[in-house]
């Protein structure tokens, strides 16, 4: 008796080579186009159906939006007053705002007198005089600088371009009086 389970079984649409053919020309698959056919047919009305879906989807998404929106826009506008007609001024020239100085640092109040400086702007005033970070800011000028409003209310009063001397006390404890020229923001 043949074992059969150590044969190798034939793939499905082969023929084995020993055996002889019992029919001879091309073995028909009726079914096989069929198939293809159908496969295609369903891949095209798929897509055709998403498309239609997708489209849909969008034109009703932009009905809706265009109508809640030309609703809430007639809403808003029953709500807005009249406008009122300007009068018409005659033309004047505006007058000149005043160029304001700026040393180019940051700076907060101190624990006790003094502005601290945090940041120096390079390239800027402070930094050409000689600002560091850490230094604290006592005096401008003739005006003594107690917090960081003093300090800006004594550069915003001088002169840009102007020298003025500027008392510094130092992080290591030092203090030094510097030559500082305000510049002009722009």
């Amino acid at each position: 008796m043949e074992q059969t389970a150590l044969r190798p079984k034939p793939i499905p649409g082969q023929e084995r080579r020993d055996e002889p053919d019992p029919e001879p020309g091309p073995t028909r698959h009726p079914h096989a186009a069929r198939r293809r056919g159908r496969r295609v047919r369903s891949l095209l009305f798929g897509l055709a159906v998403g498309a239609v879906l997708v489209l849909t989807g969008v034109g009703l998404g932009t009905a809706g939006a265009t109508v809640i929106g030309m609703s809430r826009l007639a809403e808003l506008r029953q709500r807005a007053p009249a406008p009122t007609p300007v009068p018409a001024r005659p033309a004047t020239p505006a007058p000149a705002p005043r160029a304001a100085a700026t040393l180019g640092v940051e700076a907060v109040d101190a624990e006790k007198v003094g502005a601290l400086v945090v940041g120096v702007h390079v390239p800027g005033p402070g930094y050409t005089a000689g600002l560091v970070r850490g230094d604290l800011l006592l005096q401008l000028g003739d005006r003594r600088i107690d917090n960081v409003s003093d300090l800006v209310r004594a550069v915003a009063a001088a002169r840009p371009g102007s020298e003025l001397k500027l008392t510094v006390r130092h992080e290591s404890g030092g203090y030094q009086q510097l030559t500082v020229v305000p510049g002009v923001v722009t």
